[in-house]
């Protein structure tokens, strides 16, 4: 039972009030009492707001509800639907031409394309294992994955192994940062030749087609590293003879160190299961000890116990002979919650208050630490601190974005516009509106993005009403995802966020398919985005050689130019139509559907895992969160609205599915398996994701989830 505090007439969660009080307080400029009542005013004011903008998000729905059952079976109108739309304010009129003016800006954002890692900050390894991927083994990540066909063999170092590695990484060498007639394969040696690096070949020194491409080195006998730039990213030279690696080669070049995830969104949202006092407060102790630079973690790995912590920066010496660093780690983002779900953590008058209040309070508070630093540990050289914050709707849920952390600067006492914000476009009524949304916070928008999954599960809910839709394979070839995909980097480069910010692109969901990714995730850079999601430290040291074959910067200046993507096709909804699916296609999609909804929700009611690698029906391991589950939980409940699927069949898919997820997860100690008798709160949690999926609020998932994993936990019946 979770024991409450007075605190300017609001009722805190004791440990988290100790928390705040205790730890995040510490050394900075600004009392407890001031802090709550701080808070209190700002709920006070802005409370009432956040409960109007929902009911539109429900009153908007239930107009276009309306307005597809009477044009249901009727040829697609898309004029008279834009019409309508337009006419209810769901689509906003357009103003004049603008450009964002963010200002403190750090450079991993706004001007060094590269990868982005999502993590659950909840879980304290997996935040620091994020915040230290800034760098990456390139030998390593293509050794220990199916980038390169085969595998390891045997016990120990695979030399074969191991010379693919090498041989695949003097190719990209080759294409990154050339020399001027040989290739880095011939190379025998690298050496400084006074404030140049030249490389050895047939005992011929070679230079570098760009000679300013070396920016400094770290020499230790016969180690070194000698640092390249290239697209603004940066690529180490490992040396190292003694190294059972180096030995082998003839230059001694042990290992490419690649500038990895350049920034890292430390996530209290999708990948978290944080449903009441406690979780939110484990959720801020974790993202407080990054900003202090005091997290760490002890755990056993092979029977040895270890701790990991921050990564230093990298100390260097130029080529001219002066001491540079390198940020040792990636740059953080928090991702805080919505504006939907509310929180026990802080209650008035026995009701619960907005979880994302309470997050913008508490996050960018615990960020003071690291705005006070000078050096060390830093987070932020330019004195910023970045929010992304997911699941608007629209111009007006972002201009309430603006509103509250504004209100949160006031109260922190901190200037306008310290906190940045980042926008992911995943509903329908921000991609329509995205250029006004922008507008609404163009004096902080560091961040826009596309998701995929999230959007498609509005896509599902927005459009509910209008006929079944396909099947979710098929979703990709939809005209509305070319224009959605297109019209996000249009609407970025329209507004100026080239070099200011960050057009991002979504996650790749295979964490054990690094071939795949390898040719899929190219697309991401050429669409004009300078960052993309990556689920792993390995994976963004390979999504890193994106980067390099790509001139994002360049590429965002062919673009420009480009048709403007179409509004028709972003609000036609991919429908069946006329076309009857077989037994066999409805079966399919039904249980995969089913199966991947079990295998999530087991472990998020069952264990408080937000996000995990979760096999898929063919027992492919796929990384699954909140986004994953909204929409195969929209699919099934849109199915069944329209008669592709009966309760029963759903029924009978999950108790067959259930015995599937419980085999796949049979190794798991803590795992409670759902069967014989599948009346367990997980297998309720489903059922109710799918079965009453028409009527969640956008077609959310947090609901049902919260409600049932603080059932799990005993909270409430």
């Amino acid at each position: 039972m979770t024991q409450y505090v007075t605190r300017a007439g609001l009722s805190v969660a004791a440990e988290l009030a100790d928390l705040v009080e205790t730890r995040m307080l510490d050394g900075l400029e600004i009392d407890a009492e001031t802090l709550w009542q701080g808070y209190a005013a700002l709920l006070a004011r802005l409370v009432p707001e956040n409960l109007r903008l929902l009911e539109v998000r429900e009153t908007l729905q239930r107009q276009i509800d309306d307005w597809l059952i009477r044009h249901k079976d009727q040829p697609w109108d898309a004029n008279a639907y834009k019409a309508f739309l337009t006419e209810i304010g769901y689509i906003v009129p357009e103003g004049p031409a603008f450009e964002i003016g963010t200002t403190n800006v750090d450079a991993e954002i706004a001007t060094i394309p590269g990868p982005q890692l999502v993590v659950p900050v909840m879980n304290a390894r997996f935040a620091l294992n994020a915040a230290n991927a800034r760098w990456g083994s390139l030998y390593d990540a293509l050794y220990g994955t199916d980038a390169l066909p085969g595998a390891p063999t045997g016990k120990g170092y695979d030399a074969a192994r191991g010379q693919q590695a090498v041989s695949w990484s003097a190719e990209f060498l080759d294409l990154a940062v050339p020399l001027k007639s040989a290739s880095h394969a011939s190379v025998t040696a690298y050496r400084r030749e006074g404030e140049t690096l030249v490389a050895e070949v047939d005992g011929k020194a070679h230079g570098f087609k760009d000679p300013s491409i070396f920016v400094g080195y770290i020499e230790e006998g016969d180690t070194a590293t000698y640092m390249l730039r290239h697209n603004a990213l940066h690529i180490g030279l490992v040396i190292d003879p003694s190294h059972p690696v180096g030995k082998d080669s003839p230059s001694g070049l042990r290992d490419v160190l690649l500038e990895s995830a350049i920034t890292a969104i430390q996530d209290c949202e999708d990948s978290v299961a944080a449903v009441d006092a406690a979780d939110k407060t484990a959720v801020y102790a974790n993202w407080l000890g990054l900003m202090t630079g005091e997290l760490s973690e002890t755990f056993s790995k092979g029977g040895k116990e270890m701790t990991r912590a921050l990564n230093p920066d990298m100390a260097l010496t130029s080529p001219s002979g002066e001491a540079i660093s390198l940020p040792g780690r990636a740059l953080m983002l928090v991702r805080n919650v919505g504006h939907l779900m509310t929180t026990d953590a802080v209650k008035f008058e026995g009701e619960e208050t907005p979880e994302g209040m309470l997050d913008a309070l508490l996050t960018v508070t615990a960020a003071m630490h690291d705005l006070k630093k000078t050096d060390g540990l830093r987070n932020s050289r330019c004195g910023s601190v970045y929010v992304v914050k997911p699941k608007m709707h629209g111009p007006e849920e972002v201009a309430f974005a603006d509103a509250l952390y504004a209100g949160v600067e006031d109260v922190l006492g901190l200037p306008r516009n310290t906190v940045k914000l980042g926008v992911m476009d995943e509903e329908r009524r921000t991609s329509v509106n995205l250029r006004e949304c922008i507008r609404a916070v163009k004096d902080r928008l560091v961040f826009i993005n596309t998701g995929f999954l999230d959007r498609t599960g509005d896509e599902i809910h927005t459009s509910m009403q209008a006929g079944a839709f396909v099947p979710k394979g098929e979703m990709k070839d939809a005209a509305w995802l070319t224009a959605y995909e297109n019209g996000n980097v249009d609407a970025g480069l329209a507004t100026g966020m080239q070099g200011k910010g960050q057009i991002g692109k979504g996650m790749w969901a295979k964490p054990d398919v690094m071939s795949e990714m390898l040719t899929a995730k190219l697309g991401h850079p050429m669409s004009g985005a300078n960052t993309a999601w990556v689920p792993s430290p390995t994976a963004a040291t390979l999504h890193a050689t994106h980067y390099h074959q790509v001139d994002v910067f360049a590429r965002q200046d062919e673009l420009k130019s480009r048709e403007r993507a179409s509004l028709d096709n972003l609000l036609r909804p991919p429908l069946l139509g006329g076309r009857n699916l077989t037994e066999d296609e409805v079966k399919s999609d039904l249980e995969n559907n089913c199966q991947g909804i079990l295998g999530y929700v087991v472990r998020w009611i069952d264990q408080g895992v937000g996000c995990s690698k979760v096999p898929d029906i063919h027992d492919v391991g796929l990384m699954e969160d909140r986004a994953t589950l909204r929409i195969s939980s929209q699919y099934l409940a849109n199915w069944l609205l329209h008669g592709l699927i009966t309760e029963a069949e759903v029924e009978d898919a999950l108790q067959r599915m259930a015995l599937k997820v419980d085999a796949q997860n049979a190794g798991d100690p803590a795992y409670t398996p759902m069967a014989p008798g599948f009346d367990g709160v997980a297998m309720q949690a489903a059922r109710d994701l799918i079965f009453k999926g028409v009527s969640q609020p956008s077609g959310y998932t947090e609901p049902v989830l919260h409600a049932r994993r603080r059932q799990a936990k005993g909270e409430t019946a």
